[in-house]
């Protein structure tokens, strides 16, 4: 194949090698040749033009021509003619893709026209020559050309088929591996429901063989607890409308065991696109499901006692509330049932007969329960019976008469005979316009009501209960925050000289000023901080507050300023930082420690003697006076009461009751104050008499030998500028003096006489 020359090459003469051209051709010859060649391929370049694609522009296609032509003109000028540079020409044409239809037919025409022309007849017979054998080569290469392309498509084919046969093998090999060795069942059917193939995993879930599957329909394999959707979306597959589904469904075993498993059917369509297979795959999920009921057994059940737990009650009875449609007469009723001194069973006997007990206990609940009755342990020791669907109150208290008869029956646990019993709160109401919430709530205080009545017994929901026992809660609630806003205000009560009446010292007394329901007393609200431990921070406050009036009254009145006694509760004996609390107000204050008085109940000393005694010590050790409340109501260890740092006892005000008239003379009560009394004076303490309200009263502990008297016969609580008021108004107190009326000793039965401080007779 002759290549285009390169640019800058001159096209004529160009030589070839298969075409001899004479040395000796004259100047005149070559020079026309030039121009015949040129001609030529210009219009042998416009004939062909358009006939074929061939990849060239126009000039590229005339120097393309030029050369051919320059080879055809150089062989007819040659002797002998060689026909090789015109069959070369015709495999020049076909190499170049001049072969459309029309390109050779024009090109014989032009080259056995012009050449003629250009060159003279003489070179007639030599252009046919080269024609001919121009037609020749473009045949035969032509030819060739086909019959190579035709090889390559037979062997593309012949390798596209092999590499099908390749794939469709390995497709056939990856699913027989994915059908054979699935990790789960596999099963063909075709429409009409026979079972067609089935993959091992499958006959090992069913346990027959594959044979035997073969010989079943899906029909047989139903479940008698299918849902009727799952055959209804079978038979839409089936059809065609569906292309497949997934459900859960239930099958038998062949030795009847029944197993679980999550079913995929898919449909399989034919060439038209009509259902030809159907295709199932199963997942046994048999161990899950037991799993899954395992967990949601013990999720919802009380490990010990095997009893429904909190979880399921209040599942079942938010469901009781939440579907029970308005206007309807359903009710609902609960027994709420905590044993009575179980904490005391595990103290003593250890835990394991606790739970022992409990698993008795809840024994006993169960077989109290008759339909409708839902037994289930709270928590702890606490358990409750819930009547979904409530006859009335009286079928309530039925049944906590029941279950207190089931639980009176001794135990014999661990070898021991033991007692139990149980406080109940039973609650009986309509569902509609209630809730959850309210209703718990209701038998939580209705529990601890039969609890405050007594043990072993049952008490009936009292609406009237629940607002004192809501209001008491919300106080408990409240009180953080109303002691950091300073809500509290403490009155002072004067502690004053059975002998001259004079004011000796102040207690100090809180009170709340409550936003809403005014100013609270003590007994409202000192019970509940010492329940929730806000008693350590109030009492704090109390401290502070009462130190700071009390620096005040010193700074006025020097020496003659009264101490402040302030209450301690037991919580705050025990705390680690009370010492170091007052010492801090004392410094703080500037408050000399000598004008602060610590009351402290007799059951707070006798509880613990560690803690309260090494505390004491500290406080005796700053030069704080220590004082007993409520003396005499206890049971006090005297020799222990001998070891503690006491500065004065406070007799309880229920051992100067009977002595507050004058015309009634009870010789036993005054033996018991004039004991304590002795007592007080023989351990070197002051004594100071508490709830003193009469004259007569005040008459007679002064002679029984009361140092101090504290009531209403002197004075109230008062605030502290009316202590000032009192402290600035002179010598002479404001309440009564001292009396001497023999007439009321003797009739109260005291001999006449006087006592001193150490309690001998004068």
């Amino acid at each position: 194949m002759t290549e285009p020359a390169p640019p800058g090459t001159p096209r004529w003469p160009s030589p070839r090698d298969t075409v001899s051209r004479p040395d000796d051709r004259p100047d005149d010859r070559t020079a026309a040749d030039a121009v015949a060649v040129d001609a030529l391929a210009r219009a042998w370049a416009a004939e062909v033009e358009g006939t074929s694609y061939v990849p060239m522009g126009s000039d590229e296609l005339v120097d393309y021509l030029t050369e051919i032509s320059a080879d055809l003109v150089a062989a007819l000028r040659a002797r002998p003619l060689d026909t090789a540079v015109g069959h070369e020409a015709g495999r020049r044409l076909v190499a170049a893709h001049f072969t459309g239809p029309s390109t050779v037919e024009r090109t014989l025409h032009l080259l056995c026209t012009r050449l003629p022309a250009m060159l003279g007849d003489d070179v007639r017979d030599g252009v046919l020559a080269l024609a001919g054998a121009l037609a020749a080569g473009y045949a035969t290469t032509l030819r060739d050309r086909t019959l190579d392309e035709q090889e390559a498509i037979r062997r593309a084919v012949i390798v596209a088929r092999h590499q099908t046969e390749q794939a469709l093998h390995a497709s056939e090999a990856r699913f027989r591996a994915m059908f054979y060795e699935a990790a789960i069942g596999i099963g063909l059917g075709d429409i009409e429901g026979r079972i067609v193939e089935v993959n091992p995993t499958l006959t090992q879930m069913f346990g027959y063989t594959a044979a035997e599957m073969r010989r079943r329909t899906v029909g047989e394999l139903a479940h008698p607890d299918d849902l009727p959707s799952v055959w209804v979306h079978y038979e839409r597959l089936l059809a065609g409308d569906l292309d497949n589904f997934r459900v859960e469904k239930r099958f038998y075993r062949k030795d009847g065991e029944e197993i679980i498993c999550n079913l995929t059917l898919s449909l399989v369509r034919d060439e038209h696109g009509s259902p030809a297979y159907q295709v199932a795959m199963l997942e046994d999920v048999t161990e899950r499901h037991m799993l899954q009921s395992h967990l949601e057994y013990q999720a919802y059940h009380d490990t010990l006692t095997t009893l429904p737990n909190r979880a399921l009650f209040s599942d079942r009875i938010d469901r009781i509330f939440a579907g029970t449609p308005a206007g309807s007469s359903r009710r609902v009723g609960i027994c709420f049932l905590d044993l009575d001194g179980f904490k005391a069973i595990n103290d003593s006997l250890g835990h394991e007969v606790g739970d022992l007990m409990l698993q008795a206990v809840a024994t006993r609940l169960a077989d109290q329960a008759t339909d409708g009755e839902l037994v289930a342990r709270m928590g702890g020791d606490e358990f409750v019976v819930l009547v979904e669907n409530s006859r009335g109150v009286a079928q309530l208290e039925t049944l906590a008469e029941r279950i207190l008869d089931a639980l009176a029956a001794p135990l014999v646990l661990a070898g021991q005979e033991l007692s139990v019993s149980a406080s109940i709160g039973v609650v009986e109401r309509p569902v509609v316009g209630g809730d959850t919430s309210d209703l718990m709530r209701a038998a939580d205080i209705t529990l601890y009501s039969a609890k405050a009545d007594g043990r072993g017994r049952w008490a009936l929901h009292d609406p009237s209960r629940d607002e004192a026992e809501i209001t008491r809660f919300a106080l408990s609630a409240a009180m953080p925050t109303a002691i950091e806003r300073d809500e509290f205000f403490v009155l002072y009560q004067p502690l004053v000289s059975m002998a001259d009446h004079r004011m000796r010292g102040v207690e100090a007394l809180v009170r709340w000023h409550h936003p809403k329901l005014g100013v609270l007393g003590p007994a409202r609200f000192i019970g509940l901080a010492e329940e929730t431990g806000a008693i350590v921070p109030l009492g704090h406050w109390v401290l502070v507050r009462s130190c700071r009036d009390a620096r005040r009254w010193y700074d006025e009145f020097g020496d003659d300023a009264p101490f402040v006694s302030v209450n301690v509760a037991p919580r705050q004996l025990h705390e680690p930082t009370l010492l170091h609390d007052v010492e801090t107000v004392l410094a703080e204050t500037g408050l000399p420690a000598h004008l602060l008085q610590i009351e402290l109940t007799e059951r707070a000393l006798t509880t613990d003697e560690g803690a309260p005694l090494k505390a004491l010590d500290g406080l005796r050790a700053l030069g704080v006076r220590i004082a007993i409340d409520d003396f005499g109501t206890g049971y006090s260890n005297l020799s222990y009461l001998r070891k503690l740092p006491v500065d004065v006892i406070k007799l309880d005000g229920s051992f100067g009751d009977r002595l507050r008239e004058a015309d009634v003379s009870n010789p036993v009560d005054e033996r018991i104050v004039g004991t304590l009394v002795d007592l007080g004076h023989a351990l070197g303490m002051t004594v100071c008499a508490e709830g003193v309200e009469t004259a007569a009263q005040a008459t007679r502990l002064r002679m029984l030998g009361c140092d101090e008297g504290q009531g209403w016969h002197f004075a109230a609580a008062l605030p502290s500028e009316d202590v000032i008021d009192l402290l600035s108004g002179g010598d002479d107190p404001p309440w009564p003096g001292p009396r001497d009326d023999a007439s009321v000793a003797d009739g109260a039965g005291v001999t006449t006489g006087t006592r001193d401080r150490s309690g001998s007779r004068t």
